[in-house]
């Protein structure tokens, strides 16, 4: 899916290190466009389908098995996140964006920076 862009921080760039927009498909790469270029990382513009479970500080946590028991859809991937504490897993979803209970969802122009660090759930 042409949906990546590169990272600054937390903030989405294009590949060439000016700024790119959630809501703005002509500032999007695909894949192979943004393993290198400019920022410190790469991630994926959320939509279309394209969601995201990001819970915070849950790894080696008793809460772990809760918050995936909140998951109802089917896994499309899932990695550790950048903080090395919290996972992001990714599903196909048009249900609205929320925050609760120590879950955070989000399925509409939202960026996810990525590790691409596979975590098998």
């Amino acid at each position: 899916m042409p949906r990546w862009a590169r990272a600054s921080g937390k903030r989405p760039i294009m590949p060439d290190g000016r700024p790119a927009s959630t809501t703005d498909p002509t500032t999007w790469s695909p894949y192979d466009m943004v393993v290198s270029g400019a920022g410190d990382g790469l991630g994926i513009m959320l939509g279309d389908g394209l969601a995201c479970y990001d819970l915070d500080h849950c790894l080696g946590s008793d809460r772990l098995p809760e918050l995936l028991d909140r998951v109802s859809e089917p896994i499309i991937f899932a990695e550790i996140s950048v903080s090395d504490t919290g996972l992001h897993i990714f599903v196909r979803s048009d249900a609205k964006s929320y925050k609760r209970d120590g879950v955070e969802f989000y399925s509409h122009a939202r960026f996810i920076r990525m590790t691409g660090r596979r975590c098998r759930i």
